[in-house]
């Protein structure tokens, strides 16, 4: 079965292209299942859309949802098509988003981190300028808040799990004991991660996914796809990678239950 759980779409801001574009693509690259997961809107802000580059309004939701709900009935016999949702783990708005994503019939929810502690995960020349005791600490700061997205019960995915290796230069040499005691927790509280082939520089990598092995951390697929043409991206490659490092199946999703498939 070939799927994807993380594709955007041009609310957000920062994508491009029609949800239905993206489910055209889906079919045009022989995916059996295709789940939408924009971002959510910022919620907890007074204005309507407070981050156009960032967010979908949250005049924007509910047309969003029921967009996806008809084409899901329009595509039926294609493509499965699946309603979620990529939401921020917000420890201070955390009861407010489990409010409104739960009054929603979505397939699942992709619980993500950007910033943590106050620290954008993008933000590379922060990184760059802290001493080695520094660093160890700003890794472990990052995984507090996994590890409490872990815990919220709120989510079925955790989104590109150790992104930072992306834009933290050296970040994959910081050794902590915190990468376990994260993954314990990822585990005791049966959520899954993704391997997020949205860039060439997957995350997370081979080591982070050897821990995840050893704990027993299931996993899953997304392209984080921000234009059509990248649905699916790697699929292939990541089955095989992670057949390589010893996993033997992994977590696909509908009406917030999760389905184990072969690798």
């Amino acid at each position: 079965m070939k799927f994807d759980f993380h594709t955007h779409h041009e609310r957000c801001g920062h994508a491009t292209g029609s949800v239905r574009e993206y489910i055209i693509a889906a079919i045009d690259n022989g995916l059996q299942s295709i789940g939408i997961s924009d971002h959510t809107p910022l919620f907890a802000k007074d204005e309507d859309h407070p981050s156009p580059g960032g967010t979908m309004a949250k005049s924007d939701f509910p047309i969003y949802v029921q967009e996806v709900l008809d084409l899901k009935k329009e595509f039926a016999g294609k493509i499965e098509v699946l309603l979620g949702i990529e939401a921020d783990f917000i420890p201070d708005h955390l009861d407010l988003y489990r409010k409104v994503i739960h009054s929603y019939p979505f397939d699942y929810i992709i619980g993500s981190v950007h910033r943590y502690h106050g620290i954008s995960i993008y933000d590379g020349k922060y990184w760059d300028g802290l001493t080695s005791k520094e660093k160890v600490k700003v890794k472990e700061k990052y995984y507090d808040y996994i590890s409490q997205s872990a815990e919220s019960g709120m989510y079925d995915i955790l989104g590109h799990v150790d992104a930072l290796k992306r834009y933290y230069s050296g970040y994959t040499d910081v050794k902590t004991e915190a990468t376990d005691f994260t993954l314990k927790k990822i585990a005791e509280n049966d959520v899954a991660i993704e391997i997020n082939s949205s860039d060439e520089n997957w995350a997370p990598g081979a080591d982070f996914l050897e821990r995840a092995l050893y704990h027993g951390v299931k996993v899953t697929f997304g392209s984080d796809a921000h234009k059509p043409e990248e649905v699916g991206n790697h699929f292939e490659q990541v089955k095989e990678h992670l057949k390589e490092l010893g996993f033997r199946e992994w977590a696909t999703f509908r009406e917030r239950k999760r389905f184990m498939q072969t690798l």
